[in-house]
């Protein structure tokens, strides 16, 4: 983890930090992906859990980055009252560098190496603590890279962040029953 006035590591500092802690992994280049979609297109075979990730801000303050499958479909007002956050919007680009050192399109959970645990709240889903690896971008979205669930611990350990642990499947019931009743009206 860095102090704000540091500098942000990048790819290569994460895979430093990697090979430091012992941790395997398996960076796999490719053009670079904005969205879900861009991803499931192009990466073909790829074993692992996929993720999405978000970075949110309250309105009155706090900042939460939440990685989820990266196919859940939900409403972030339903996420908000989950986490105990209020008034949530993405995080704008400038805020997004400042804090996690990522631009739009490589949010990932490996930036949380560089913000200290107090700066921001740390969302997981429940469903990736049991997937045997997962893949996320080594901040910037021209790779992917996949670690085991059992590294990706030891990493949030490194860092310092307790992940706030959330079972995403009633939040997809809720988004279901609040479409569906936007269509029967």
């Amino acid at each position: 983890m860095m102090d704000g006035a540091e500098t942000k590591i990048g790819q290569d500092g994460l895979y430093v930090l990697f090979e430091r802690l012992g941790i395997a992994y398996t960076h796999h280049e490719h053009p670079p992906l904005h969205t879900v979609e861009e991803s499931r297109e192009l990466r073909g075979e790829m074993p692992g859990a996929h993720v999405k990730n978000m970075f949110l801000k309250a309105k009155k303050g706090g900042l939460a980055l939440v990685t989820c499958l990266e196919d859940r479909q939900i409403r972030i007002r339903d996420l908000e009252k989950a986490i105990g956050l209020k008034d949530c919007s993405f995080g704008k680009p400038d805020l997004l560098w400042e804090t996690l050192g990522v631009r739009p399109g490589a949010v990932t959970p490996f930036a949380l190496v560089n913000v200290s645990p107090g700066d921001i709240r740390f969302v997981l889903d429940e469903a990736l603590t049991s997937q045997d690896l997962l893949n996320a971008h080594p901040l910037q979205n021209e790779a992917t890279t996949a670690i085991s669930s059992a590294d990706f611990s030891r990493f949030l350990a490194h860092t310092g962040h307790d992940a706030q642990i959330l079972d995403f499947a009633p939040l997809e019931e809720a988004a279901r029953a609040h479409a569906a009743a936007k269509v029967g009206n």
